[in-house]
């Protein structure tokens, strides 16, 4: 069995009790706040909707919350050397990559879902919001699995991190047409737009491409947090 509750539970509590988790509110909180000022203010959807709705909450609330936990769930332990514990019990490397990729991408759902959702009722209606929740939980869960496997390639994931939102998903991805079909933003609007097309969103990558580089991206990423996993455990051996 890859999934272990235990190492889940640990991951959690361990997050929750970080004061990086504290670091998780303040962009939904904006979010919200945004859209509930130009739905009160009478401002016409199709001004604020795109803003709101895609340049802040899948462009930044998606990533950085997913860059936030998924460095978290890993990487904090391994700067205060609590992973060495860990890695003496006896539990597959498998199992702790699983464990921390599924809290990661939970945590990150419900961050950046919520919100999303309330903002596509307000914009629209409540089919909008679902499809908006449903495709940034999947983005989630893309995310997560890049920026655990981050947490083990960089003494510096976050620094890292940053840079890829905003180089590649944000600079590279709206001007170089090109560089979308590597854009896990990109795959999030393109699954909302399929949700439940609307005039907010434009897809830019096709459904069939986005679905098979979903799972590859994730795919490829778990698999080498494996082996990088288990590396670090023979590094760390030898020293």
């Amino acid at each position: 069995m890859l999934f272990n509750p235990t190492i889940a539970w640990m991951t959690a509590r361990g997050l929750f009790g970080r004061r990086r988790f504290l670091l998780l509110f303040p962009l939904p909180l904006l979010l919200v706040a945004l859209a509930v000022f130009a739905r009160a203010t009478g401002i016409n959807n199709g001004d604020w909707g795109p803003l709101v709705i895609n340049a802040l909450g899948i462009a930044v609330l998606l990533p950085v919350t997913a860059l936030i936990v998924g460095t978290g769930v890993l990487g904090s332990e391994i700067d205060d050397g609590t992973i060495v514990h860990i890695l003496t019990k006896p539990l597959s490397r498998a199992e702790i990559v699983w464990a921390k990729f599924l809290v990661a991408s939970g945590v990150t759902a419900l961050t950046a879902a919520i919100p999303l959702y309330v903002a596509g009722v307000l914009v629209q209606d409540f089919r909008f919001g679902l499809a908006l929740a449903g495709a940034a939980a999947i983005g989630a869960v893309i995310y997560s699995a890049v920026f655990v496997l981050l947490s083990l390639l960089s003494r510096r994931p976050v620094l890292v991190g940053l840079l890829y939102v905003l180089i590649w998903e944000g600079l590279l991805g709206n001007l170089v047409s090109g560089t979308r079909v590597l854009s896990i933003g990109q795959y999030t609007v393109t699954y909302a737009d399929r949700f439940l097309p609307t005039e907010y969103l434009t897809a830019n990558v096709s459904l069939p491409v986005t679905v098979v580089m979903s799972v590859i991206v994730t795919a490829l990423c778990l698999a080498y947090a494996v082996f990088r996993l288990r590396s670090f455990t023979a590094s760390s051996e030898t020293s």
